[in-house]
């Protein structure tokens, strides 16, 4: 585990402390604190200073990794004495979770030998949870190398993992202690998960994203080996899960590590998985039933409840999903994508949809695509358009459905502007101020209308248009769009991405493409000096030819002063040679060929 840099600063000794009598001194009992009826030990100031000491000098360095074996080594063997109140000390912590990715077979089973009596107080601490996640995820890797004393160390991991599992209630439900269940789930399976669920505490001082950079790139792979035995317990986890889903299943922690061991079944014990999620479905929907609809409709409005039903869905195969469609949500469609709640689990249903039965939840949800945009519930919307272009299918009746829900489907003229309707996530009316009483066949429309603003979730759904099998209706609305429309849809954080799709798309013919793009020409200038549209200039660049970047060359050269001194156009300065560009035109000419012809050889390689 990653660990930040310490706040308190002393001497930067190199040397390696040094023992002093038999082992640190000791412990005293904190009066002010209680866990589960027990005072918490305290680390005496004497042996608080020690390590100190050993945090400065760890983070000083060392010469050689003999050096720093050494010391780590040391350490931890003093750590031995002391190490639930170590573990329970900030700065102790911040010190075990620094040594922990070093620490050798024996150290770390000395270690969890002092730590497992004190199982609960250790887990349930804010500190101590961090020092068994960084036990349990080194553990594995150390007993996949068959290192000295692997043997006594899965022991002692499965020791823990029973310790856990038989008071699983009560580790389960603690803010603190619920980290440590979820980081041993998946240490037992052998599988790294990526979603919240899985992520490890926070370190104290450290911003979320931060930690969690830190934490990916320090806890190894996402896959690895483990004994038989690990998967052993991990099935009798599986069966512990269904025995408490009666009694826990609303609670926020027991629901994230529910959600982590179905996550960790699925890649690992499919069929243990297939069976815990037929345990949660059958509890739910045996709740409080109702005459005419599924109970299960209560729970996908329930905000920790249904981020279970979410991961339910996600790890479930194609017949358990068309089982949970017919039985339980089939008819009740548009009230989900209608509820606050409810429609982020209606979004899973749609990605993970088999093709037959995502023409199902199309042809309930596609009549009421209005309502859903103008409750802003646009998840449903992107999800639905993600699934259609991944399953090449029902992408033309979707694309109608979403022109109707902006009125701009009918007259056919109106399907020229539905591109800076869609970008701006505005109806015909709104975005050209008319009143809605006037008919589609008066179509007064100003042409002066410029694009003022770009949605997120609009230019997603213009990408997912963009990599249909027929992305002609918007292709069409782009190649007319005014030169500045597209300069501020390019210059957009969001709708520079449009862009990135328009590029990408197998799809869109060539013509049509360098239609859309010749329309910046004349703006090459302001696009450079912006943020995201220097990155759009660099992304037509890579894919024009050689013409087409003389062109961009000569326009951005006769400007090369401005662009120099632009904290974004000096990028493309250096990116385009432009200095190469107004004095040495061969030179330049050479460069751009080795470049094309360097990009076909690399794009050779990745498709062999």
């Amino acid at each position: 585990m990653g660990v930040p840099p310490h706040c308190e600063k002393g001497t930067r000794s190199r040397k390696r402390p040094r023992k002093e009598g038999s082992a640190v001194p000791s412990v005293r009992k904190e009066g002010s604190k209680a866990s589960q009826g027990q005072l918490l030990p305290r680390l005496e100031p004497a042996a608080a200073e020690y390590f100190r000491r050993a945090h400065e000098t760890l983070k000083s360095g060392f010469d050689s990794d003999e050096e720093k074996g050494l010391f780590v080594s040391n350490v931890l063997e003093e750590a031995e004495a002391v190490g639930v109140p170590l573990s329970l000390d900030p700065a102790g912590s911040l010190l075990l979770q620094a040594l922990m990715p070093l620490a050798s077979p024996t150290s770390l089973c000395h270690l969890l030998k002092a730590l497992i009596p004190s199982l609960r107080v250790v887990a349930c601490h804010s500190c101590g949870a961090h020092i068994l996640e960084a036990a349990l995820l080194r553990a594995p890797l150390l007993i996949k190398d068959g290192a000295e004393d692997s043997g006594v160390l899965e022991d002692l991991v499965l020791g823990l993992g029973r310790n856990v599992q038989e008071e699983l209630s009560v580790f389960a439900l603690d803010a603190h202690a619920s980290f440590v269940v979820r980081t041993l789930l998946q240490a037992l399976g052998g599988a790294r998960v990526g979603s919240d669920g899985g992520r490890g505490l926070q370190v104290l001082g450290t911003s979320h994203s931060r930690t969690k950079q830190a934490k990916l790139g320090s806890e190894g792979p996402t896959d690895f080996e483990v004994p038989d035995s690990f998967l052993t317990l991990l099935q009798g986890f599986s069966e512990s899960f269904q025995e408490l889903i009666s009694d826990f299943i609303a609670n926020k922690f027991f629901s994230l590590c529910l959600q982590v061991a179905l996550e960790v079944l699925h890649r690992k014990l499919p069929e243990a998985c297939s069976q815990l999620c037929h345990s949660v479905i059958s509890y739910l929907s045996s709740r409080n039933p109702v005459a005419g609809q599924s109970a299960l409709l209560v729970f996908l409005k329930d905000a920790t409840c249904s981020r279970v039903l979410d991961k339910v869905l996600e790890v479930s195969d194609p017949k358990a999903l068309r089982s949970f469609y017919k039985v339980h949500v089939k008819g009740q469609l548009q009230a989900l994508a209608s509820h606050s709640v409810a429609n982020f689990t209606l979004q899973r249903l749609i990605r993970a949809a088999p093709r037959k039965l995502l023409g199902k939840l199309f042809e309930e949800l596609s009549p009421g695509l209005e309502e859903i945009l103008a409750l802003e519930h646009l998840g449903v919307v992107t999800a639905l358009l993600a699934a259609c272009r991944k399953q090449g299918a029902h992408q033309q009746e979707l694309l109608q459905a979403l022109l109707e829900a902006f009125h701009c489907w009918e007259p056919p003229s109106r399907q020229l502007v539905c591109a800076p309707l869609i970008a701006s996530l505005l109806a015909y009316e709104v975005y050209f101020g008319l009143e809605e009483e006037e008919t589609p066949s008066q179509d007064p429309a100003d042409p002066s209308r410029c694009l003022s603003s770009v949605s997120y979730h609009g230019s997603l759904i213009l990408q997912h248009c963009l990599c249909f099998a027929d992305p002609s209706v918007v292709l069409r609305s782009l190649a007319a769009m005014a030169p500045q429309d597209l300069v501020t849809l390019a210059s957009d954080p969001a709708g520079s991405h449009v862009f990135d799709a328009l590029l990408a798309s197998p799809s869109v013919p060539e013509k049509q493409r360098r239609k859309v793009l010749r329309l910046l020409k004349g703006h090459y200038v302001s696009l450079a000096c912006s943020k995201h549209g220097s990155r759009v200039l660099d992304a037509v660049w890579s894919k024009a030819t050689l013409p087409a970047k003389r062109e961009m060359a000569q326009e951005l050269a006769e400007h090369e002063q401005k662009l120099r001194n632009d904290p974004f156009g000096h990028h493309l300065v250096r990116n385009f040679a432009l200095t190469h560009f107004l004095k040495r035109r061969r030179d330049w000419d050479r460069l751009q060929e080795a470049e094309k012809k360097r990009r076909e050889l690399f794009a050779e390689i990745l498709e062999d």
